[in-house]
């Protein structure tokens, strides 16, 4: 990296990849984006917002696609969760998260959070930054100790460090996952064409055997609404804490 990001100042954007299909939770997002599905009275959304917000989070990329106006018309510029959020559009064609993230670029500045769209992830984004900071990589992966229990792992971790990951060639050691949060260098995007289909899973791959990827373990677990099973345990989650009381 031509230069090292200060891990002291404000915290940089969070680019949420919230443009998919949402196959999995079919009927319900063939009217609505999953990012609009409710989650005890409001849309998942508005949970993971004032997450965002109560971790110190000040600005939002949204990257949209299907049925994004509806995003949009709910949104608005985000000023009612305290944030400041744009619009990165897919167009007509679906990127796929690494391609929509290379759209998103000249919104979110040298380097960014990544978040999946549908992931509610409670843990600390400060901490997250500064391992960033002090890698020296052009991207950095949180990871959890999963053991397959709530998801398939897909990444070995030994020693701080991610030793191997794969969504297809997954191997015993793998005892880690993929929790859903990152950080990424503009520059580590250089190799994904604009306006091209591009996965985030083959970056992160392509960056770890360039020695470019950092790895950071959280020990909070992850939430999802990406199918009906993890849709229900969230509302589950979030009604025992009566709903995001979350403090930074």
């Amino acid at each position: 990296m031509s230069s090292t990001p200060d891990a002291s100042t404000a915290l940089p954007p969070v680019v949420i990849l919230a443009g998919g299909l949402a196959t999995r939770l079919r009927p319900i997002t063939e009217q609505i984006p999953k990012a609009m599905v409710d989650v005890n009275g409001e849309p998942f959304l508005a949970h993971q917002l004032r997450l965002l917000r109560a971790r110190g989070i000040e600005r939002v990329v949204l990257c949209i696609g299907h049925k994004g106006e509806m995003i949009e018309s709910y949104l608005g510029n985000g000023a009612g969760f305290g944030l400041s959020v744009t619009y990165s559009h897919d167009g007509p064609r679906l990127l796929g998260t690494a391609g929509a993230i290379k759209q998103a670029l000249p919104l979110a500045g040298a380097a960014f959070f990544v978040l999946y769209g549908d992931a509610y992830l409670p843990c600390d984004y400060r901490a997250v930054w500064t391992s960033y900071a002090r890698s020296g990589r052009l991207a950095l992966m949180t990871v959890f100790r999963n053991n397959d229990r709530w998801d398939v792992s897909n990444v070995e971790y030994r020693d701080g460090c991610i030793v191997a990951y794969s969504k297809e060639q997954r191997t015993p050691q793998m005892r880690y996952i993929d929790y859903g949060l990152g950080v990424l260098s503009a520059t580590a995007v250089d190799g994904v064409a604009t306006g091209e289909p591009y996965d985030l899973a083959r970056l992160y791959g392509e960056l770890l055997a360039r020695d470019q990827l950092a790895g950071h373990e959280v020990n909070e677990r992850f939430y999802e609404v990406g199918s009906f099973e993890g849709l229900e345990e969230t509302r589950r989650y979030l009604s025992r804490r009566g709903g995001e009381q979350e403090t930074a």
